[in-house]
């Protein structure tokens, strides 16, 4: 649930005029104050017939002009267009920014204006008939819907919208408007007491008909006057959370990650997981080599990595890699979405499931340690860091970078060696829980309550499983015990 405060966006370009219609109507009713909350944004492509005849094509269509308005900042998004409503949940789903439901203010309007038990009369095209998008909305509250008979449906309703002479094709004519007088006749003998324009077309001709004595709705005049109450209140809608990661760093931890929080999330079927976009650039510069010896800096291509999560509507983005995180005090404050912090989240992690803990030993690249992003991560934590000797952390860097290493694809023999020999280090210096803090090392050895480091018993920390439990969290979801 977000605030619509900010722009409103309209697509257009669905009907004749209504988009632009709405786009007046709405300004005229916000005011034309300077603040930008009080902005309308309006998104239409060049005119093409296949967004008419094509349903497929104006899906395709309303979800680019969305993505347009969120582009632009829209802070909600308006979709004059009955039959666009009848996907709304498809194109909701994959936009950033949440729809002012059409639906949703006719039916307060209804349920403000009229009794159960009203029967509404509905002038709408033969496709939001056949949807049922009107008894969806209103037949839960009460009241009772009713279309013209097959035979006016054809010779009036339809041709009024798509004819020679219809609202469509040369807008607000007398021809046009007589066929709907007809319609709406129709719909008085079968007991409407009221009646609603189910196209946009028909909304702009609602002001003729009443003057023919016809209690018909502008629907797009209450539609703008919902917009204009809520706007500035809470909004329900927008994408559901979507998880960016930044990839490549190294490539085998990014899959990795992956595998993590698709086995620990808590589903039962494909659309219970967390929404994921990964950039996967194995081509970002070593941070290491940068951090310890001058190399081309990853600055940039982590930032530019984490834009383009952006701009792929990630909510929220995880750097499965450990060294990149001495990096991002200087990419988070120019991000719009939060980075979930790794390090962070593995000392509150150990802190949390090892309260006893006084001593934690750290194994990660030279860069990282270096960097000293984990004692910052530490500062006030209830233990202390250590890290291997110059020894020690020559072997952890051979079982990272090694000709047998895990980055060269090896994570048995030489690298296991290796590793647990760092390990039996810190143990004997007094660790009791040693962080695997680079994200290929929990290749070699995972996570576990009760390593066997030469006789001492040591619990492994695998940092990359504690993040991915984390965003699955963040995102919504629910964990795995």
């Amino acid at each position: 649930m977000h605030a619509t405060t900010g722009p409103l966006g309209i697509i257009g370009g669905l009907g004749r005029i209504e988009g632009a219609d709405l786009r007046a109507g709405l300004a005229r009713r916000l005011g034309s104050g300077p603040a930008r909350a009080r902005t309308v944004l309006f998104e239409q492509a060049p005119h093409d017939r296949n967004i008419h005849a094509e349903p497929d094509q104006r899906k395709l269509y309303v979800h680019d002009m969305a993505q347009q308005l969120c582009r632009r900042g829209a802070a909600a998004i308006l979709l004059p267009c009955f039959i666009s409503q009848t996907f709304l949940p498809e194109l909701q789903a994959e936009t950033e920014r949440p729809f002012i439901v059409l639906m949703d203010a006719l039916r307060a309007h209804c349920n403000e204006s009229y009794g159960p038990g009203t029967r509404i009369g509905v002038l709408a095209s033969d496709h939001v008939r056949r949807a049922g998008l009107f008894d969806a909305a209103l037949a839960p509250d009460g009241f009772t819907i009713l279309y013209p008979g097959a035979a006016i449906q054809a010779g009036c309703v339809m041709p009024a919208l798509y004819g020679a002479a219809g609202l469509q094709c040369r807008g607000l004519g007398a021809g046009a408007v007589e066929l709907l007088r007809v319609a709406c006749a129709d719909l008085v003998a079968r007991g409407a007491d009221v009646i609603l324009a189910g196209a946009g077309e028909f909304a702009l001709a609602a002001g003729a008909l009443r003057q023919s004595g016809f209690a018909v709705v502008d629907t797009l005049q209450v539609y703008i006057d919902y917009a204009a109450r809520t706007h500035g209140t809470a909004a329900h809608g927008g994408r559901a959370a979507r998880l960016g990661v930044v990839g490549g760093i190294g490539p085998a931890a990014t899959v990795d990650f992956l595998g993590k929080v698709v086995a620990h999330t808590r589903a039962r079927r494909d659309q219970d997981h967390v929404p994921i976009v990964v950039d996967h650039n194995p081509c970002i510069p070593d941070r290491t080599a940068h951090l310890v010896g001058g190399a081309a800096d990853p600055l940039l291509a982590l930032y530019a990595a984490c834009r383009r999560l952006e701009s792929n509507g990630a909510t929220l983005i995880a750097l499965p890699c450990n060294t990149a995180h001495a990096y991002l005090p200087r990419i988070q404050p120019r991000l719009a979405v939060p980075v979930v912090h790794m390090l962070d989240e593995t000392v509150a992690h150990i802190a949390r499931r090892h309260p006893d803990c006084r001593r934690v030993g750290v194994l990660a690249t030279s860069g990282t340690i270096a960097s000293g992003v984990y004692h910052t991560a530490a500062s006030g934590a209830p233990f202390d860091l250590i890290v291997p000797s110059d020894a020690g952390q020559q072997r952890v860097m051979r079982a990272i970078y090694g000709e047998h290493g895990v980055k060269a694809g090896h994570t048995t023999g030489a690298c296991r060696d290796d590793l647990a020999a760092a390990i039996g280090e810190l143990a004997r210096r007094g660790a009791t829980v040693v962080i695997l803090g680079c994200t290929e090392l929990p290749l070699i050895l995972p996570q576990q309550a009760g390593f066997d480091a030469g006789g001492l018993c040591v619990a492994l920390v695998d940092p990359t499983l504690v993040l991915a439990r984390r965003c699955i969290e963040r995102a919504g979801f629910a964990t795995r015990p």
